[in-house]
């Protein structure tokens, strides 16, 4: 099936489009773009820059799509945007490229929800199945890993990594790294426990959540002599031998 596109609609030369996209009316795409089969783009929506978006993607008026980080160092360098499949954009939503200073490159991977409002800042790197509420911001170089909810107007600061299966309540400043299985929530946010509904939801075994729950009552309760750096890292590679078993793929 060949792709639809709107004649209000302005695409560059330099754009690809693969079959069975459906272009909106009042989009602007101009760039080195590629855009994968399947793919939504409703009207009104920018994409710019070098973007490779991939499979089955829903973009809602309104979104920008790879455009230049609101970053004081940025000089114009070539950087990147790179989208996997099956994520969905709405309205309103704006995703920036990457900075020299961090790697040149913005990365989403697969089946992501992005609610309305939500911004997403130069060089990032967001994973799978994650659910961004309405008017979520994140700082350049966040990274986001698997299954993570974050609730509407909460922001996360440079640098921040959050792990997966962990939950942000609303409104929520996040300013450290979150442990992956947790729940935080507070103007600066602090790890209220596990997050047992995400989990469940998941179908994590009572064994495992038992383990995890025994892994993460050390840091709650400051049983960890973080100066102590064999068992930290033990902690660490605990953590990572259950969540590559349960995400069948390997987590840094």
């Amino acid at each position: 099936m060949t792709s639809l596109i709107h004649p209000s609609s302005t695409i560059s030369n330099s754009v690809k489009l693969e079959d069975n996209i459906k272009i909106g009316p009042y989009c602007n795409i101009e760039g080195e773009i590629s855009i994968g089969e399947g793919t939504i783009i409703k009207s009104h929506v920018s994409i710019t820059g070098n973007t490779t978006i991939g499979k089955n993607n829903i973009f809602y008026p309104f979104s920008n799509i790879g455009c230049d980080p609101q970053d004081l160092k940025f000089s114009g360098e070539d950087s990147f945007l790179e989208i996997g499949n099956s994520n969905t954009f709405r309205e309103n939503v704006t995703i920036s490229k990457g900075t020299k200073d961090g790697g040149m490159v913005t990365t989403i991977k697969d089946n992501n929800l992005f609610m309305t409002g939500v911004h997403i800042a130069h060089d990032c790197k967001i994973n799978n199945n994650n659910i961004f509420v309405n008017q979520v911001t994140l700082g350049g170089h966040v990274n986001i890993l698997d299954n993570v909810v974050i609730g509407g107007l909460s922001a996360v600061i440079q640098f921040v990594t959050i792990g997966s299966y962990s939950m942000i309540g609303g409104m929520s400043g996040i300013d450290k790294n979150v442990l992956p299985f947790s729940l935080a929530i507070g103007n600066r946010a602090k790890l209220r426990g596990l997050n047992l509904v995400g989990i469940r939801r998941n179908n994590f075994n009572k064994e495992e959540i038992k383990k995890i729950n025994s892994l993460h009552e050390d840091f709650i309760n400051k049983n960890i002599n973080f100066s102590n750096n064999n068992k930290v890292e033990k902690i660490f590679q605990e953590y990572k031998s259950i969540l590559n078993e349960k995400l069948g793929h390997i987590q840094k």
